[in-house]
C-alpha cells in the first residue's frame, strides 16, 4: 500500500532533506490531502510541534476531515494521543513517546510506533539524538505493544537516492507480524513494487512532490493485469457499497481520476472514458482501492443523475431496492415531491415529521418479536430518511458520522435523555 505524507510547518505541506534543510514548501496542504486521501490513508506530520516549535492542530483537525489521517510530531504523553484519536484521527504515531507505559493505555490497533533510523541505530529529537540503539532490536521489544510500525531510513530521507532494498529483510522480520511501513529514498514505481512484495507499505514524500514519482504509477506499482493490454478489472460501487459495474482502467486513466476527482475509466473501444461527460450522469471519485490478490481495483463514486448504466439504471445489475434507493427516492422530492402525497407532507410539515419520528421510536421500543421489530423499524427509518432528505443530508453522511463515533475513545454513559415533558417513559 502506498502512504503519502503531507509533514507541515507554519500551515504550509514543506519537504525536508534529512529532516533538516528545507527542500520545497508546497503551500496549502488541504488540495493534497484531498487527492492523497483518495488512494487510502495518509501520513500527516507536524514538523513544528515535533521540534517545539509551535503546532498545527488546528489544521491538522481539519485535514482529518478530508481524509484518512495518520497522525503525528510531538505526540509524547498518552491525553495528546488519545485527543488526537478522539479528534478523527486514523492512528497516531508515536515516536519518543512509544514507550510500554505510553503504549499499555492507548487501544493497540490505533497506535503506530516511529522508529527513525540512522545506519541501523535509532535516532531520535528530530534525528539529533543518537541512542545505541539497535532499530531491529527496538522492533521486536515494541512489536507486541502496537498496530504498526514505521520505519524511517534517515540517511536516504529525502534525498531521492532510492531505496535501501538491502535493508529490508531483516526489518520485516524483526516486525513479525504487525504491519511496518517504510519511508526514506523511495524514488520509483519498482520501489513502491519491492515493499509490497516484502509485506511492506511505502510511505513517500519527496519523489510525489517533485514529479520524480507520479501517484497513479505508485499507486499501481503492485498492479498486475492478466490483460496483453495491460487494463485493470475496476469494481465501480456507490458511497454505500453498492455494486454499479465493472470499467477497466490503466495508468493514464487512474492520473486523470485522481487529478480531476472523476469516475475516469479506459474504454476498450473509446479510448479515455469520462463518466457523465455526454449523458450528464457524473461521477466524484471518493477512494480508490486495490485488492488483495492486486489484480483488481475498487474506484467508490458518488454518482449522479440516472445511475452508472447506459440503460438509465442506477446499476448495472439491474434495480435495486435497498435503502439507498429509498434515501435517493426522497431525496430527488425534496423539491419536486407530488401534491398531496404523505412524503410531501412530511418535508413541508416539520411539526408533524418531529410528531412522528416520536411516536415510531416508541413504537419500536415497545415491540416484541422479530416480525414487529422489523416493520417498526422501517418505520422509523423512513421517517428518519425524510428528515434526512429535508435536511440535504446523504444517507452517506450518517454512515460516516457512525464511522467517527466507532473511532471515539470515550463512549457515553447510555443514560437515557429527558423528554420533553421532562419525564423519562419507561
Amino acid at each position: 500500500m502506498l502512504v503519502p505524507s503531507i509533514d507541515l510547518r507554519s500551515g504550509n505541506a514543506v519537504q525536508l532533506v534529512g529532516g533538516r534543510e528545507l527542500a520545497l514548501d508546497a503551500g496549502d496542504p488541504r488540495p493534497l490531502a484531498r487527492t492523497f486521501g483518495r488512494v487510502g490513508p495518509i501520513a500527516v506530520v507536524d514538523l513544528d510541534a515535533a521540534l517545539g516549535h509551535g503546532s498545527n492542530s488546528a489544521l491538522i483537525a481539519e485535514l482529518c476531515t478530508l481524509a484518512d489521517c495518520r497522525v503525528g510530531g510531538g505526540i509524547r504523553d498518552v491525553e495528546t494521543a488519545r485527543a488526537w484519536l478522539e479528534r478523527g484521527a486514523r492512528e497516531v504515531v508515536l515516536g519518543t513517546a512509544a514507550t510500554p507505559a505510553v503504549l499499555g493505555a492507548l487501544p493497540r490497533e490505533r497506535v503506530i510506533a516511529a522508529l527513525d533510523c540512522e545506519h541501523g541505530e535509532v535516532v531520535t529529537h528530530g534525528w539529533r539524538t543518537r541512542t545505541g540503539q539497535d532499530v531491529c532490536q527496538r522492533l521486536r521489544e515494541l512489536a507486541p505493544l502496537v498496530g504498526g510500525f514505521l520505519v524511517t531510513l534517515v540517511e536516504h530521507e529525502g534525498r531521492l537516492g532510492g531505496l535501501a532494498r538491502e535493508r529490508i529483510p531483516a526489518l520485516r522480520a524483526a516486525a513479525g507480524n504487525v504491519p511496518l511501513t517504510i519511508a526514506g529514498g523511495i524514488t520509483t514505481a519498482d520501489d513502491v513494487a519491492f515493499l509490497d512484495r516484502a509485506g511492506c507499505d511505502a510511505q513517500v514524500g519527496m519523489a510525489l512532490y517533485t514529479g520524480k514519482l507520479e501517484l497513479a504509477e505508485a499507486f499501481l506499482a503492485p498492479v498486475t493485469s492478466e490483460r496483453p493490454d495491460g487494463l485493470v478489472p475496476t469494481v465501480v460501487v456507490d458511497e454505500l457499497g453498492l455494486a454499479l459495474g465493472l470499467a477497466w482502467s490503466d495508468r493514464e486513466s487512474l492520473s486523470e481520476a485522481l487529478a480531476t476527482g472523476r469516475g475516469v475509466y479506459r474504454s476498450r473501444t473509446r479510448g479515455l472514458w469520462t463518466k457523465g461527460a455526454s449523458s450528464g450522469d457524473t461521477q466524484e471519485l471518493l477512494a480508490v482501492a486495490v485488492d488483495c490478490d492486486r489484480d483488481a481495483l475498487r474506484f467508490t463514486v458518488r454518482q449522479a443523475g440516472r445511475g452508472f448504466c447506459h440503460a438509465g439504471t442506477w446499476s448495472c445489475f439491474g434495480p435495486e431496492e435497498r435503502l439507498g434507493t429509498l434515501a435517493r427516492r426522497l431525496a430527488a422530492r425534496r423539491t419536486g415531491a407530488p401534491g398531496g402525497s404523505y412524503t410531501a407532507r412530511l418535508l413541508g410539515e416539520p411539526e408533524l415529521l418531529a410528531a412522528k419520528l416520536r411516536e415510531e421510536a416508541d413504537e419500536l421500543a415497545r415491540a416484541a418479536g422479530p416480525a414487529e421489530v422489523a416493520h417498526e423499524a422501517a418505520d422509523v427509518l423512513y421517517f428518519a430518511l425524510v428528515a434526512c432528505a429535508r435536511a440535504g443530508v446523504p444517507l452517506e453522511a450518517v454512515e460516516r458520522e457512525l464511522a467517527r463515533r466507532s473511532r471515539r475513545l470515550t463512549r457515553r454513559g447510555g443514560a437515557a435523555k429527558d423528554l420533553p415533558s421532562g419525564e423519562v417513559r419507561p
